[in-house]
Parts: structure tokens; C-alpha cells; sequence
């Protein structure tokens, strides 16, 4: 295939979901009644991850993976972690180098380092096969292959996402609340904390030692230490014992036991049998599954434009910032998942499938996870800037997935 063919069957995917995500964005405005208002969207949501999204699993995985697929496959919770954990690095290098403030110093981390590994997979990578020539073979098991590598890749993102990011955010948001307490103890006292019509990377000092004396300036110091140390006064099992319910709920979560049960399904023959072919007595039940997973790509996409739409109401974020992260989350970090998909493929620690290759490789290349906004207001900290980050990365990231995608058919095909 040609580079404009290549071009056009990587955009393809990437125009539809900004079409649908555009009409999300105007359902959500009073030109449509407001129609996708927040609350509107906070229940279709609910819909979503409580049946269409778990259904669409359980349907792709039983009919589609066996043991000896799941084995093949171990490499992708390896990569998925090798996200998190570089973009952490480029996230934190990026804070050295900006000096925000504490309300974006987590946000700028987990913008780098948590992916939409749900969502967009889940659109974009199967519809890469719907296209003609496409370069991963006949249509039909490319499109299996491609919802069950899209489903395997969510549940592993969505894990990651409610330990290691969540552990980020609520770090950040503590140590911050942990200062504006103090500020609010003190209001004589100048702390790191952004005036109210200063943008985020300006940082005010503490007044130097000749306008409050020596004294009062280590009392400053000590409050503030204080105040940040009875938030951390958790023990280590207490911190512990936090962490691994929160994994524990993420392998609670729908979208993660339909996995479970779906590859349960799929890796047992008589339990396959069941609902799985022309012949099988319950396949009324994985017929009804299909029916209704295939809600869920329409909705997600319509609830991404919906959502991305508050970014629109804030300019809080220093255009410096928001290019930092784009560059760091949409080139630094695909370039390098690029070299290490490679090196493991030349090791021969892949599956031959081509089209394994591509989605490890996307797995770098997505922006940031659409949860991050989710704990901002879980921890009521930074809400107006993560809109502002997740819309112009989003919007970044509508040329950087077509050029990435384009680049990686043409060296797969």
C-alpha cells in the first residue's frame, strides 16, 4: 500500500471518533438544550461501565481468547506498566524543569503517565480493520483479535490507573490542602501557593528573614512542615492495606470481571460450547451481549466530546505547560514505546500477529485517561486545569494518533 492509502486507512478511525466526539460537544451546549448535561452524562456513564462496556468485553474475550492466547499475551501487562512508569519519569522531569505549583505538580504527572487505555483502543484499533487493505488480514479475525487486544489492554489500564495514579493524585492533593490549611492559619504568611490571578507556574517566595525576623520564619516552617506531616502520619500497613482495597475494587469492576469471566469462558471448551456457535443451547446469551456491547463505542465517544467540553471554560493553564505535556505524552513517549516493542519483537517475546505489535505500540501513543479528571474531583483539587489539559491534548492528539497510526501500518504492513 501507498503512503496516501496507509494515511487514509489510519485517519478514518480517528475522523470518526472526532465527528461523533463534535456531536457530543453540542449535545452538551444550550444550542441543543443542553442535552448532554453533566448530570445526564454522569448517568449514561453509569450505563456504560455497568453493562454496555462489561458486555462488550465478555462477548470479544469468550469468543475470541484461549489459554494459550492469554499466555502469549503476558508481554502487554509488562508494556502497559512501562507506560505508566516512563511517562511518570517524563511527567516529574517536566515538574523539575516548570516549577508549577502544588495543584498541577500531580496533574502534570499523571497527564504524562496514564493513557486512554479503554476508550480510544476500543474505538480506534477496531476499525482499523473495517477499512479495506488494511494490512492485518481477513476482516472478521482482525476485528476479534482487535476487541479482545482493545479489552485486555482496558482492564489493565484501568488497574494501573486506580493504584499508580491514584496514589499520584492523592499525594499531590493532600501535600496541597496540606499548604492552603496552613495559609489559612497563618494569612500573614506567604506560602507556595498560586495568588488568585497568577497563572500556575508563578511561585511566590517566602518573605526573606529582614521583614519577620529568624524567628517567625522558622515558625512559618515548622507549620508548614507540621501540617504536611500529620496528613502523612499513616502508618505503612494502613497505606498498604489503602492500596491494594483500591486494586482490589478496580478487579471488582465490571469491565474487569466480564474479562475474567470472558477469558474463563473462552479458555474452558464445554463452557465455550455453551453459548459460543450455531449449535450452542445458550447462545441467545452471547447473542444478547454482542446487542449490547455494540452501545458502547457510540456512547463512550459521545460522553468524551461531552466532557471534553468544560475545558472550554477555563484558561487557568500556561500554554507553556500544556505544549510540555503534549510533547512529552504524544512524541517522547511513543518514540521510546517504539524502540521497546522493537526490541522485544527482534527478541521474538511477541505474538507474529502484526496487529499485537501495532496496539503495544498505541498503548504509548494514547492522551491522557479521561479517569484523571474523575479524581480531580474526587479530590475537589485542580478541576478547572485537568478540563484544560484533556481538552487541548485531546485535541493534539486527533493529528498525533492519524501520524502515529499511518507510521505504523507502513512499518507493519
Amino acid at each position: 500500500m501507498g503512503f496516501l492509502e496507509l494515511l487514509v486507512v489510519a485517519s478514518m478511525p480517528v475522523v470518526q471518533v472526532l465527528l461523533i466526539s463534535a456531536l457530543g460537544a453540542l449535545m452538551a451546549t444550550q444550542y441543543f438544550d443542553n442535552l448532554l448535561s453533566s448530570d445526564f452524562r454522569k448517568s449514561l456513564n453509569k450505563v456504560v461501565f455497568l453493562v454496555f462496556t462489561p458486555s462488550l468485553v465478555f462477548a470479544s474475550f469468550a469468543k475470541s481468547v484461549s489459554l494459550e492466547d492469554m499466555i502469549s499475551w503476558w508481554f502487554m501487562p509488562v508494556n502497559v506498566g512501562l507506560t505508566f512508569l516512563i511517562g511518570g519519569i517524563l511527567g516529574w522531569i517536566l515538574v523539575k524543569l516548570l516549577k508549577p505549583n502544588l495543584k498541577v505538580e500531580g496533574l502534570i504527572i499523571a497527564a504524562c503517565s496514564s493513557g486512554n487505555m479503554g476508550n480510544l483502543p476500543l474505538v480506534i484499533i477496531p476499525a482499523i480493520c473495517d477499512e479495506k487493505g488494511g494490512p492485518f488480514g481477513a476482516r472478521d479475525v482482525c476485528h476479534n483479535n482487535a476487541f479482545s487486544y482493545a479489552s485486555f489492554s482496558m482492564a489493565l489500564g484501568g488497574i494501573f490507573i486506580w493504584t499508580y495514579t491514584y496514589q499520584i493524585m492523592r499525594s499531590s492533593s493532600m501535600r496541597f490542602k496540606a499548604l492552603e490549611a496552613n495559609k489559612d492559619l497563618d494569612p500573614t504568611a506567604e506560602t507556595l501557593l498560586p495568588k488568585e490571578k497568577e497563572n500556575e507556574n508563578t511561585v511566590s517566595e517566602l518573605p526573606p528573614s529582614n521583614y519577620i525576623g529568624d524567628t517567625e520564619y522558622q515558625i512559618i516552617v515548622d507549620q508548614d512542615q507540621s501540617s504536611v506531616s500529620k496528613k502523612g502520619k499513616e502508618s505503612y500497613w494502613h497505606r498498604m492495606v489503602e492500596v491494594l482495597s483500591e486494586l482490589l475494587t478496580e478487579l471488582m469492576s465490571p469491565p474487569a470481571l466480564a474479562s475474567f469471566f470472558g477469558f474463563l469462558f473462552g479458555a474452558v471448551a464445554w463452557l465455550r460450547n455453551l453459548i459460543i456457535g450455531d449449535n450452542a443451547p445458550l447462545r441467545v446469551i452471547q447473542d444478547s451481549l454482542q446487542l449490547l456491547g455494540n452501545g458502547t463505542i457510540p456512547c463512550i465517544t459521545l460522553l468524551l466530546g461531552g466532557n471534553l467540553t468544560q475545558g472550554l471554560k477555563s484558561s487557568t493553564v500556561k500554554p507553556l505547560t500544556l505544549i510540555c505535556i503534549i510533547i512529552a505524552r504524544l512524541f517522547l513517549l511513543p518514540v521510546i514505546g517504539l524502540f521497546i516493542v522493537k526490541a522485544a519483537a527482534n527478541l521474538g517475546l511477541l505474538p507474529v500477529d502484526p496487529l499485537f505489535q501495532y496496539v503495544l505500540v498505541m498503548q504509548y501513543a494514547m492522551p491522557p485517561a479521561m479517569n484523571i479528571s474523575t479524581m480531580a474531583q474526587l479530590f475537589d483539587v485542580g478541576n478547572e486545569e485537568c478540563s484544560v489539559i484533556l481538552l487541548w491534548t485531546y485535541g493534539a492528539a486527533a493529528i498525533a494518533l492519524t501520524a502515529w497510526s499511518t507510521f505504523l501500518l507502513w512499518v507493519l504492513s
